[in-house]
């Protein structure tokens, strides 16, 4: 049996981003459990990493190979530098982002300047977090709301996401095959002579 040097990871199709203190044990997880038994391959970096991997390139890797990113933003969300990362690398790919406002309003969700990160990182950060915030999401208070309620819900919405991404995925493999090429190139010259 011969083994590759390189293995490949396959592709996440939800990365779950989220503040380990403040959702790891809670919501995080019954989303993660959620889309693993709808045989969906969710990213979770407890549940994905192992001792020895390395945090950024895995963690990049999974956000640019995923189709959707779920933000679980939560109090102290913006206190760290990997939540606020993996947020902008979500929007700088272009990925469909469902945020989900968990014991927090849009309005408090600021990024703090502690002095470490250097100023274009703080520019990058503000910059999703703006995005975000003006994304409609869900959300939720942990201390009134059922927990089986928001993970159905943002698992309603991830699903439907999937669905429409795969649908216009097949629409354009559909428009480029040979004949469709050809007839779109016939109309194009049609058009310019």
């Amino acid at each position: 049996m011969q083994y590759s040097s390189k293995l490949v990871k396959p592709v996440c199709d939800v990365f779950i981003n989220h503040r380990g203190i403040d959702t790891k044990r809670t919501i995080a997880t019954l989303l993660y459990d959620y889309f693993s038994r709808l045989n969906l391959r969710p990213f979770l970096d407890n549940k994905n990493m192992k001792p020895g991997d390395k945090l950024f390139d895995n963690i990049d890797s999974a956000i640019r190979g995923c189709k959707v990113g779920v933000a679980v933003l939560s109090p102290r969300y913006c206190e760290s530098y990997f939540c606020l990362h993996e947020l902008a690398l979500f929007m700088e790919s272009k990925k469909k982002v469902i945020p989900i406002f968990c014991d927090i309003k849009p309005s408090q969700l600021k990024v703090l300047n502690n002095g470490i990160c250097p100023p274009n990182e703080i520019q990058r950060f503000s910059r999703a977090l703006e995005e975000a915030k003006y994304t409609v999401g869900l959300t939720f208070d942990s201390s009134k709301g059922n927990w089986t309620d928001v993970v159905t819900s943002a698992s309603d919405i991830v699903i439907k996401s999937l669905i429409e991404m795969d649908r216009a995925e097949r629409m354009q493999r559909r428009l480029k095959t040979p004949m469709n090429e050809y007839l779109i190139n016939k109309t194009r010259t049609k058009f310019i002579s």
